[in-house]
């Protein structure tokens, strides 16, 4: 299937049962014209009707990224995203860049990047739910933000190719990470790059870590590298430098469980008797970040 066949085919996805009610209530909402501040919380000021802004973004319930205010509803998503968004702040400039985001969630990080004053944002992430969360927002700041329904795998047959590509928790997911370096790299210019984060293991082998079922109680993690053999997928993968920019262990400070989400969150993940393992028993979620150059 060509690309415009595939939007229209995933454009469709917004009129599922569980969707359509959603973009109904945002149809709904008021135009207004509003005040943006893109800092630790994106701050949306405007005359709105406050009832029924917060009606819709309870609607559009689990909210992972964030935080965002919009009139007087402060969303306080489960992820504070603005403590990753601060620890790689330093590591990029993006004026004039065409910026990819995959993984986008509801379009936290792509509001942030506007600061830069880029070429072109565009995200990529195949949930509807989060496409509604991202146009409950844009409906107020109006930018001009691409948000695509598609995934990693697609491009390599996109209409851009990019600058910088921000890849930011998502090849843990992947049961062929190689093959998905290889879809960042395939989407890359020239001298292009890649910020990307991952989970990783203490270690100084080339090895990994294979779950048997889940890890920290999340089924689809399949591969937590050490950083000598993450370096090692992303050279196989055409990449000619890799740089370690950072690493973190995630703490309460940054994923919690919050009256905007749904289930449970990090205090659930990792065992009541050591927060040093996750309840199976494995090392607790720690994440490196790197960044990888594509020279030709």
């Amino acid at each position: 299937m060509n690309l415009e066949n595939l939007r229209k085919e995933r454009q469709k996805w917004m009129t599922w049962k569980n969707i359509a009610p959603l973009r109904e209530a945002i149809d709904k909402l008021e135009e207004v014209n509003a005040k943006v501040e893109l800092g630790d919380v994106v701050k949306i000021t405007a005359q709105v009707d406050e009832k029924k802004v917060y009606e819709t973004a309870k609607l559009l319930m689990p909210w992972r990224k964030g935080p965002f205010e919009v009139g007087e509803t402060y969303i306080d998503s489960e992820w504070r995203s603005n403590v990753k968004y601060n620890l790689l702040r330093k590591h990029f400039n993006l004026k004039d860049k065409r910026v990819a985001d995959i993984g986008c969630n509801n379009g936290y990080y792509l509001f942030r990047m506007q600061e830069d004053n880029p070429k072109l944002l565009v995200g990529f992430d195949p949930s509807p739910l989060y496409k509604t969360q991202f146009d409950f927002i844009n409906h107020f700041v109006k930018s001009e933000i691409v948000y695509e329904l598609l995934g990693v795998e697609h491009l390599p047959i996109y209409d851009e190719k990019f600058d910088t590509i921000f890849c930011l928790g998502v090849l843990y997911h992947r049961s062929d990470p190689v093959a998905m370096l290889k879809s960042l790299f395939r989407g890359l210019d020239k001298k292009g790059e890649v910020i990307l984060d991952t989970f990783y293991i203490e270690g100084d082998s080339e090895m990994c870590l294979c779950p048997e079922s889940s890890y920290s109680k999340i089924p689809n993690i399949y591969f937590v590298p050490t950083i000598k053999a993450l370096k090692n997928w992303c050279l196989r993968a055409g990449f000619s430098e890799f740089e370690v920019l950072e690493s973190s262990v995630t703490e309460s400070n940054e994923q919690r469980k919050t009256e905007w989400i749904e289930g449970q969150s990090l205090e659930d993940f990792l065992d009541p008797n050591d927060s040093s393992k996750t309840v199976e028993g494995y090392p607790a979620p720690a994440r490196v970040y790197v960044r990888m150059i594509k020279d030709k």
